[in-house]
């Protein structure tokens, strides 16, 4: 080691001017160019991280007025507040109600699709159709079919004569309501990521797995599953972001309520800032999701780093 150390210092020291210069030549316009993405980065990711940092840390009691600096109080104030713990809560119940069912929706949608054909190329275009919708415009028509009594989902159950609840204003329904836009939204979306998955799949592995008499589900288990556990893990990641950064349908359809019933992480740190204007308790709001949105990725990596390895140790 030492000796190669040496043989790079003698290297270097023996070039030539031309050659150094050649170098620094090379290594300033690879700044130059890195530079404008260096620069909008800290201008819009870092440097409002660190904003964010900073107002978690201090207290403003109106618009305009001076700040103090109360230290960790607006974290204490936040995770006492029985607002947020309910956002929270709602939150992990959005997760596991929409991530799942999403996943495996776009798993079969997959599966059903994979080969190629007209027909299967009008349903794939079909089934990606809701993910072009803008997530307002999704929830605007989401408003009709939930309107108690005259909107589209209580026309066709009085068809069939039934009454449906009132979907967007019963506590104990509005969240699953929620839910439901949220999967037809997304399975459409992750459906993409598991064709292409599905496409990675050796045909001699399902070929050995009929030889050795494993049925559909055997072949889905032993096959199909592992091989698309890298594809599993990503989209998962996508659905769990998704769930913590997407609220504009809680803005159409609930504001949160009925009794804070659809009130998520963002839509919670929204109301601090906007209609409270406590910035402070925002801000830390703000830190907590961020950690979330950290410790998803890291898991998503390792995640991703095992299911690598697992299909390496196979081929």
């Amino acid at each position: 080691m030492a000796e190669a150390v040496l043989t790079s210092i003698a290297e270097t020291r023996g070039r030539s001017p031309s050659a150094s210069w050649r170098l620094r030549r090379t290594t300033l316009v690879a700044l130059a160019l890195l530079a404008p993405s260096l620069v909008f980065l800290t201008l819009f990711t870092y440097w409002p991280v660190v904003q964010v940092v900073w107002q978690s840390l201090f207290n403003q009691q109106r618009v305009g007025g001076p700040q103090v600096y109360v230290g960790a109080a607006n974290f204490f104030k936040l995770f006492a507040d029985n607002a947020f713990r309910k956002a929270l809560s709602n939150n992990l119940i959005y997760a596991f109600g929409t991530v799942i069912p999403s996943l495996v929706l776009a798993l079969g949608f997959a599966m059903a699709l994979a080969r190629s054909s007209r027909v299967n190329a009008l349903f794939r275009a079909l089934f990606f159709l809701p993910v072009l919708i803008p997530l307002v415009a999704a929830a605007s028509i989401f408003l009709f079919i939930f309107l108690p009594g005259v909107g589209l989902l209580d026309y066709h159950l009085a068809k069939l004569a039934l009454s449906g609840p009132n979907w967007l204003g019963d506590p104990d329904i509005a969240l699953y309501a929620i839910m439901g836009l949220t999967i037809w939204k997304n399975a459409g979306y992750y459906m993409l990521f598991f064709l292409a998955g599905l496409q990675a799949v050796p045909a001699d592995a399902y070929e050995a797995a009929i030889l050795d008499g494993a049925g559909p589900w055997q072949r889905l288990r032993y096959v199909t599953l592992p091989y698309l556990k890298p594809t599993i893990g990503f989209v998962m990641v996508l659905g769990l972001l998704n769930v913590v950064t997407q609220v504009d349908h809680v803005f159409v359809l609930t504001k949160g309520g009925p009794s804070d019933s659809t009130n998520l992480l963002l839509f919670y740190v929204y109301q601090q800032a906007v209609e409270s204007y406590d910035a402070g308790k925002a801000a830390a709001g703000t830190l907590v999701m961020l950690g979330l949105l950290l410790a998803i990725s890291a898991s998503s990596l390792r995640t991703l780093a095992n299911s690598m390895d697992f299909l390496s140790a196979m081929t």
